[in-house]
């Protein structure tokens, strides 16, 4: 306050001193009060009265007339707003009103939403854009040294270095050449073609060259009247130095002439890109469809990569945008994309020989059928109806709501008018969106139970849209698999298909709802009738070999799973397909195995070739081998080495085919031979009664949770009979390291090769090993192998993780 106040006391001007003649006037009134003054201090000398006194009358010469008020009132001093009679505002006050001002407009700009900002900013990043591309244009006449773009060394050439401290001898040979064009009565009528850039009279620009040596001239060329006009350039020199440098290169070098054919600038009003419209069709899947980005092959084999399973759908359809490209807002309309007609080549200028002339109409049909094919990929879809299109203004408003996020308006706008207008699919369709983005940002399971019945709703009502009902029924489908519900997910698709029994890819959706549900027969027969129409769908051979090689036909599934892999389709680049292609040709004895698991690395599929787990937590260290001091699980390898034969008795006493603990292996991974498994414990839970044939070894495992809650691995006893092979294969998961505790080892023929090293196991003795790396086991021992298996976490993985990763 005390600051605010010396403020005001510094800005307010002292009252001016009373003039001349106000002062004689008043001479008697203050000498009487110099009296009573004297009385109370009891003789005060008149010296001091009189100094003090004359102050007050030696004042300017200049008088100031006070002025008389309306009010009758006289004014002290002669001017100001004082003196005017008007009130005494200081400028923080109108400051402060102005500051309100500013805050309401704004507040009322951004609560009506009365300005698109979003437009706005596209506008002007467009405008800034185009206006930079003329620029650099019209700048690019100026370019004498060849470098592509107008910079110092440019300015130096042109103005012959005149404000940069150097001679001119551009202008002396100038003078001379235009007199002997005079004395020789010579004239040029040439004009200056568009093509001529730098000065007249220099030697072709050579690269690398410098700016000196681009300004010398081979031989007087004959002055054109462009030249005559620019030659005074010294007479400039006794302008005002406020002229830019731009000004003076135009006026020693004028800008070729402008052809409107070479040049048409952008109009930022104008659509700047065929393709900018196709984000403007509504989403029909209601999710957030993230840009796929090109494809990149060039991965080290040394880096480790995550599984990526994204479609490339739309890497065909349109180009990668930059980041500062603004994508315009989805928009709903009813019309198909327009394609823009390709440029014919009279336009263009080439001529092709008459012998290419066929192979040219082969190639033109070629680009029609394309063109057509993407036509129909880019229709828009039609979801409004004749009577929906009467009400469009607000299913749009209301749809703008969910776009921006506003889900809880934009589900109430889309129920008022679901009341308003119950025979609406569109309003109906909008609801179920509304109601599914809810779901996703509450991840609540009762509001998506909600959006799947508004989906059904949807498509039942009549005069439904075909892509209206196709997008909703197909959302439907994909939303009941989210819960689960394969059931409820295989009899929409079902329906779908039989509406639109043409659509391949609805019959390629209800053969994957089939494998879901681990019916393998019922997936086959879908993908077979897809096959026998279109036999180069690659979606259908990618699974149907995929079905092939889960039935142990192995070399049948070969060519379907390679094939289609080639084809490169939507949905197509998984990893699982990489993955069995190469364990089909492994099996098979053919290296090109190597070369499809190279592909799958650098897709992004697998962190490496030799390590092919698919369900992986990025960031965790990755070695085939491992000893307990890396683990950090010392004291569960002591108690395990310790405690052996006490493990071995108790597995040997249930190993007896009567007792029916041990089961044949059923992941297909034998090429030969037996091979029989007892689990105690998988997914971090106790298997039955498990535990009971082997009460010693489980009291033992329980002190160890690091294993018991393993829920992506295992313990179990494994036996292997003589003659057995295990063909290469990975594990599921880099979240376990797997540990084998050797149990009875017949000597020699038993060993495990993981990548390109081999072991063999030893009574008493763990062996740790990564089993996401590639690994292949022999027994060609005279007797049987037993051995103790024990899964463990990653121990880089937090208690966090452990705790919320899914089991496998």
């Amino acid at each position: 306050m005390q600051r605010y106040h010396h403020y005001g006391t510094s800005y307010t001007s002292p009252s001016p001193a009373a003039p001349v003649e106000e002062i004689q006037a008043e001479e008697g009134e203050v000498f009487e009060e110099e009296q009573e003054v004297s009385q109370e201090t009891e003789g005060v000398n008149e010296e001091e009265v009189h100094q003090l006194e004359e102050p007050a009358v030696q004042k300017p010469e200049g008088k100031m007339i006070p002025v008389e008020h309306k009010n009758g009132k006289r004014t002290e001093g002669g001017g100001g707003a004082a003196a005017e009679g008007g009130p005494k505002f200081s400028m923080f006050t109108w400051f402060v009103v102005l500051s309100l001002l500013g805050v309401w407009s704004s507040v009322a700009v951004v609560y009506f939403d009365i300005v698109d900002y979003d437009s706005v900013i596209a506008r002007t990043q467009e405008f800034r854009m185009n206006f930079s591309e003329v620029l650099q244009g019209k700048l690019a006449a100026y370019d004498t040294d060849g470098d592509g773009d107008f910079d110092v060394e440019d300015a130096k050439v042109l103005l012959d270095q005149k404000k940069f401290g150097g001679s001119s001898p551009r202008l002396e040979k100038e003078e001379e050449e235009k007199k002997e064009v005079k004395k020789r009565g010579e004239t040029s009528e040439e004009p200056e073609t568009s093509q001529t850039k730098g000065l007249k009279g220099a030697k072709p620009v050579k690269e690398g060259g410098s700016p000196e040596e681009r300004t010398e001239t081979s031989e007087p060329e004959v002055e054109t009247p462009t030249q005559q006009a620019a030659a005074p350039v010294e007479e400039q020199t006794s302008v005002s130095g406020s002229q830019d440098v731009e000004s003076e290169i135009q006026a020693a070098v004028p800008l070729p002439s402008f052809v409107d054919s070479q040049f048409v600038p952008d109009d930022p009003g104008e659509d700047g890109h065929p393709y900018d419209e196709e984000t403007n069709t509504i989403d029909t899947t209601g999710v957030l469809v993230e840009e796929l980005q090109p494809e990149e092959t060039g991965v080290e084999l040394g880096q480790y990569l995550t599984s990526s399973k994204v479609s490339q759908e739309a890497e065909a359809e349109e180009p990668p945008k930059t980041a500062t490209e603004p994508t315009p807002e989805p928009q709903e309309t009813a019309e198909p994309v327009v394609e823009p007609e390709p440029v014919a080549e009279a336009q263009t200028g080439t001529i092709k020989p008459a012998e290419n002339s066929q192979e040219a109409d082969g190639t033109s049909e070629n680009q029609a059928e394309e063109q057509k094919e993407k036509a129909k990929k880019k229709k828009k879809p039609k979801l409004l109806n004749k009577f929906e299109k009467t009400i469009k203004p607000e299913i749009d408003a209301a749809e703008k709501l969910r776009k921006k996020g506003k889900l809880e308006e934009a589900l109430k706008a889309f129920d008022s008018l679901v009341r308003q207008y119950p025979q609406s699919p569109r309003a109906r369709y909008g609801k179920a969106q509304a109601e599914d983005d809810l779901a996703e940002k509450l991840r609540s399971n009762d509001m998506l139970q909600r959006a799947i019945s508004t989906y059904g709703e949807a498509a039942e009502l009549p005069d439904v849209t075909s892509d209206l009902l196709r997008a909703a029924l197909k959302r439907q489908a994909e939303r009941q698999q989210f819960l689960g519900r394969m059931r409820g997910s295989l009899a929409t698709l079902q329906k779908l298909v039989d509406i639109f029994p043409d659509d391949f890819s609805l019959r390629n959706d209800l053969g994957v709802a089939h494998l879901l549900l681990g019916n393998n027969k019922g997936a086959k027969k879908v993908y077979e009738e897809v096959l026998a129409v279109a036999p180069s769908n690659g979606f259908a051979k990618v699974h149907y070999g995929f079905i092939l090689k889960a039935e142990n036909k192995i070399a049948e599934s070969i060519p379907y799973l390679k094939e289609g892999l080639e084809s490169g389709e939507p949905g197509t680049d998984d990893g699982r397909f990489y993955f069995h292609l190469g364990d089909a040709l492994q099996r098979v004895g053919d290296d090109s195995a190597y070369y499809w698991y190279e592909l799958g690395h650098k897709r992004g599929h697998f962190a490496s070739v030799w390590q092919r787990s698919l369900y992986n937590v990025e960031g965790l260290k990755a070695q085939p081998w491992w000893t307990p001091q890396e683990t950090g699980y010392v004291d569960l390898v002591k108690m395990l080495e310790r405690n052996w034969k006490t493990i071995r008795d108790e597995a040997l006493a249930v190993m007896n085919p009567s007792s029916g603990r041990f089961l044949p292996e059923e992941e297909n991974l034998r090429e030969k031979g037996e091979w029989g498994q007892y689990t105690l414990w998988q997914q971090g839970k106790r298997v039955g009664n498990a535990c009971q044939g082997v009460p010693k070894t489980c009291s033992l495992m329980e002190r160890f949770p690091e294993a018991t809650s393993c829920k992506r691995g295992q313990i179990k006893f494994s036996v292997m009979q003589p003659g057995t092979h295990v063909w290469p294969h990975t594990g599921p998961t880099n979240c376990r390291l797997r540990m084998h505790l050797g149990l009875v080892i017949p000597k020699p023929g038993c060993r495990i090769r993981c990548t390109n090293q081999t072991r063999e196991w030893q009574e008493g003795k763990i062996l740790i090993f990564d089993d996401s790396f590639e690994h292949e086991v022999w027994q060609e021992a005279d007797s049987y192998r037993l051995i103790f298996i024990v899964d463990v976490w990653h121990p880089e993985l937090s208690q966090y993780q452990r705790q919320t990763l899914s089991p496998i």
